[in-house]
């Protein structure tokens, strides 16, 4: 049953509907705890459900005693360099990254990034998502130095495990990019967003909000290279996938 309540909670939740989402999480948080123990594993898996609808929603103050306790059950449960301890740490890292509160956020990235090392290896594409968001942090920072490197382990890996045209490797190219577009290096910007949207395009159809977000971010490139026709007509299509999608 708690499994059940949990599966159609996600599907709400990934549907955007939190309103029905969070009361069948929390139904299903009470028949874990009742039925297995306030410290199972399974506890542990509700307790970040919960938690990512609350952080999904901007509702950190929620969210971070749940990431919390979800991190001390599976450290406890699983031993401190297991798999899903390091799934907790990069969702609280990624709660205090969203805070601005890089102090907190940095060891955690790192310490999940060294447990899925350690775990899976150097070359799951668990660890480019643990690589990505050390970079992201970094490059908030404008730290570039400490992130270039990062988003490229990050891409590489994605392409190698993934394919050279998985969503994930959309993404990394889109950071990559970005990274270059803010320091002004439109030269290496610009391919890796040309590639990131076709491959965007391809892979999850023309009017996906992934793809709006990469036109959104080539066409600031363009803007700043005098190319503002070319501009405007990319900005005008991610404008108006966001408009149908807000309708649906």
């Amino acid at each position: 049953m708690a499994t059940s309540l949990n599966n159609l909670a996600a599907l709400y939740d990934t549907q955007g509907d939190y309103a029905r989402s969070e009361p069948l999480y929390k139904r299903s948080l009470a028949i874990g705890e009742k039925a297995l123990g306030p410290d199972h594993p399974d506890v542990a898996t509700s307790l970040n459900n919960l938690a990512e609808l609350y952080y999904t929603q901007g509702d950190y103050a929620r969210a971070e005693p749940l990431y919390k306790r979800s991190l001390a059950i599976g450290e406890k449960a699983l031993g401190p360099d297991h798999p899903n301890v390091a799934t907790s740490l990069n969702n609280l890292a990624a709660l205090y990254d969203t805070q601005g509160d890089y102090a907190r956020s940095e060891p955690l990235y790192k310490r999940s990034l060294a447990i899925r090392e350690k775990a899976l290896g150097p070359d799951h594409p668990s660890v480019a998502t643990s690589l990505n968001n050390l970079a992201g942090l970094y490059d908030t920072q404008g730290d570039y130095a400490r992130s270039e490197p990062l988003y490229k382990r990050s891409l590489a890996i994605r392409e190698k495990a993934l394919g050279p045209d998985h969503p994930s490797v959309a993404t990394s190219l889109n950071n990559l990019a970005t990274l270059y577009h803010t320091q002004s290096d439109y030269a290496k910007a610009e391919p890796l967003f040309k590639r990131s949207l076709a491959i965007s395009e391809k892979a999850l159809g023309p009017d996906h909000p992934d793809v709006a977000t990469t036109l959104e971010n080539y066409a600031l490139l363009l803007e700043k290279t005098k190319r503002q026709a070319e501009a405007d007509k990319l900005k005008q299509r991610a404008a108006k996938i966001r408009k149908d999608k807000s309708k649906s």
